[in-house]
C-alpha cells in the first residue's frame, strides 16, 4: 500500500511543474478519474485543463474523447485545444472548467429544488444536442458534469466522453441493431435498467441516467447506493434487482409530481424511440413557475456577487422579451380590421403571437381569395383598365344564358360611384353571402341575377 502511494506521488512530479509540447506547464492537480488524471496548465497566461493518460495503458480512451469532443464542439461542451503524446503520457487540453457537481453535492450534501430543476433543464438541453450529432454519452454521472468559470459560471457543461460512441447512422438515421448480454458501460448506481440487463444503450438510457443523477441530487443518496456484493457482477445484480422493484413512485416520494413522470416516461421508452425533449424541459421550467421563482441561473452554490448580476440579467432578459411582445402585438394588430378583433387577444409570449399572426394572415388571405374585399392597389389597376367604360357583372348560368341587365347595372369611375340605394343593398348582401353555406349562398346569386346586375368594388 505505501508503495502505490509513493509511485502515485512519483508519478505527480512527474507532471507538477513540468513543460507539455513546449507551451503548457502544469501548475496543479484537479482530479482523477477510472481512466486519466486532470491537471491544470497555463500558457501565454491563459489557464487550460490537461488530462493526462498512460501510453502503456493500450485503450486509447483519451484520443477517442478527443475525437468525439472536437465533433461535438457547441454550447454545454468544453472546448478542445489540442491533442498528442508527449513522454509517456497521451493528452487532451481543452477548456477549464469550474467545480463539478460531485464536488458541490459533497459540499451541500443535497440540492434545494430549483437548483435541481435548473441542472435537469440543462442536462436534457445538452443531451438533446449530442443525441442529434448522433452520439450517446453512456457514463452520466455527477462527476461529469461541471460549472463554467467567470462569465459562463450559470451554465452547466458535460464531459468525460471516453465511452461514449455512435447510436445510429448520421447518413440513413438507422439505429444500430439491439444487442443482448453486454457488459455493462459506464457507472452503476446511475445507469439505466436495460443497460443493467446487458442491452445496447440508445437514447432513452441516457434520460434515464440524467433521472437517477437528478434524484441523487434531490434525495443524497438513491435506494441502491451502497448495496455489497462479492465481486463485480454479483454487486451489478443486486442493483439491478433494486432498481427494478424501485416503483418511480418510491423513488420520487415527497417531491413534485413531475419527476416520477420523468423516470416513468424515460423507463417505458423503447430502444429506438425519438425522446421528446420539450417535454422532458418543461416538467423542470413548470415546477419553477409553479413555485413563484425564475428561471434566473442562481444556484445553491452562486455566490453573492453572481447572484446580483445573475438577477441584473434575468430583469434586462424580462425587458427585452416585453419589448419583442409589443412589437408582436403590434403586428398583429395591423393586420385588416374585417378579418377579426384584436382586443381580446390575451398576449402571453412570442410564440403564441407567431402563432396567432399566422392564424390571421391564412385568414386574411382566404378573405381576399373569396374576394371579400379588394386591395386599393387591385382597385386602382381595375378602375384604370375601365376609365372610358363602363363595367357590369353577368352571370354566366342565368335563365337560358341571357345576360340580364337594368338601368342600376353600369357604373363608370368618373361618375364618383354613384349608385341607387337598391344597389348599395345588393353589394352588402353579396359581401355577406361568404359566410353562408353553399346552397343559400346558389340562391342568393340566383336571386340577384334575376333581379338586377350588382357591381363589386
Amino acid at each position: 500500500m505505501e508503495n502505490e502511494s509513493s509511485s502515485s506521488n512519483k508519478s505527480e512530479d512527474d507532471i507538477i511543474n513540468k513543460v507539455f509540447f513546449k507551451k503548457y506547464q502544469c501548475i496543479k492537480k484537479l482530479g482523477e478519474g477510472s481512466f486519466g488524471r486532470i491537471y491544470e496548465g497555463v500558457y501565454n497566461q491563459e489557464h487550460f485543463a490537461l488530462k493526462f493518460e498512460d501510453v502503456d495503458s493500450n485503450s486509447n480512451l483519451l484520443e477517442s474523447e478527443a475525437n468525439i469532443m472536437n465533433y461535438l464542439k457547441g454550447p454545454n461542451i468544453p472546448a478542445v485545444r489540442s491533442y498528442g503524446s508527449s513522454g509517456k503520457y497521451n493528452i487532451l487540453i481543452m477548456q477549464l472548467m469550474g467545480k463539478s457537481l460531485e464536488d458541490l453535492i459533497n459540499i451541500k450534501k443535497t440540492f434545494p429544488l430549483k437548483t435541481v430543476c435548473l441542472v435537469g433543464y440543462q442536462m436534457i438541453t445538452v443531451l438533446e444536442y449530442i443525441h442529434n450529432k448522433h452520439i450517446v454519452h453512456r457514463d452520466l454521472k455527477p462527476d461529469n458534469f461541471v460549472v463554467g468559470l467567470n462569465e459562463l459560471a450559470k451554465y452547466l457543461y458535460l464531459l468525460d466522453f471516453g465511452l461514449a460512441k455512435k447510436y445510429r447512422s448520421s447518413t440513413t438515421l438507422k439505429h444500430y441493431p439491439l444487442i443482448n448480454k453486454k457488459k455493462l458501460t459506464g457507472t452503476a448506481r446511475y445507469a439505466s435498467i436495460n443497460a443493467l440487463r446487458g442491452y445496447e444503450q440508445s437514447r432513452r438510457d441516457d434520460l434515464e441516467s440524467a433521472g437517477y443523477v437528478l434524484m441523487y441530487f434531490l434525495r443524497g443518496s438513491l435506494p441502491w447506493q451502497g448495496i455489497p456484493g462479492k465481486n463485480k457482477e454479483e454487486r451489478y445484480k443486486k442493483i439491478l434487482q433494486k432498481k427494478e422493484g424501485t416503483s418511480a413512485e418510491e423513488l420520487c416520494k415527497d417531491f413534485p409530481e413531475e419527476f416520477k413522470e420523468y423516470i416513468e416516461y424515460t423507463r417505458n421508452m423503447e430502444y429506438e424511440e425519438d425522446p421528446d425533449y420539450e417535454r422532458l424541459k418543461d416538467y423542470f421550467k413548470n415546477i419553477i413557475e409553479n413555485r413563484n421563482e425564475n428561471f434566473d441561473y442562481i444556484y445553491i452554490w452562486s455566490t453573492d456577487e453572481e447572484i446580483k448580476q445573475r438577477k441584473k440579467e434575468f430583469l434586462e432578459e424580462k425587458k427585452r422579451n416585453k419589448r419583442q411582445i409589443t412589437s408582436k402585438t403590434n403586428n398583429l394588430q395591423n393586420l385588416h380590421p374585417k378579418i377579426e378583433n384584436t382586443s381580446n387577444f390575451q398576449y402571453t409570449n412570442t410564440n403564441t403571437i407567431n402563432e396567432e399572426i399566422t392564424r390571421r394572415k391564412s385568414k386574411f388571405e382566404s378573405a381576399k381569395n373569396n374576394n371579400f374585399f379588394e386591395s386599393p392597389n387591385k382597385l386602382k389597376e381595375r378602375n384604370e383598365g375601365h376609365r372610358n367604360s363602363y363595367k357590369f357583372v353577368t352571370k354566366e348560368n342565368s335563365i337560358e344564358g341571357n345576360i340580364i341587365k337594368n338601368q342600376h347595372m353600369f357604373h363608370s369611375p368618373d361618375v364618383g360611384h354613384k349608385r341607387s340605394s337598391k344597389s348599395k343593398t345588393h353589394n352588402v348582401r353579396r359581401k355577406s353571402s361568404i359566410h353562408k353555406n353553399n346552397d343559400e349562398l346558389k340562391r342568393e346569386n340566383e336571386e340577384i341575377c334575376c333581379t338586377e346586375a350588382c357591381v363589386i368594388y
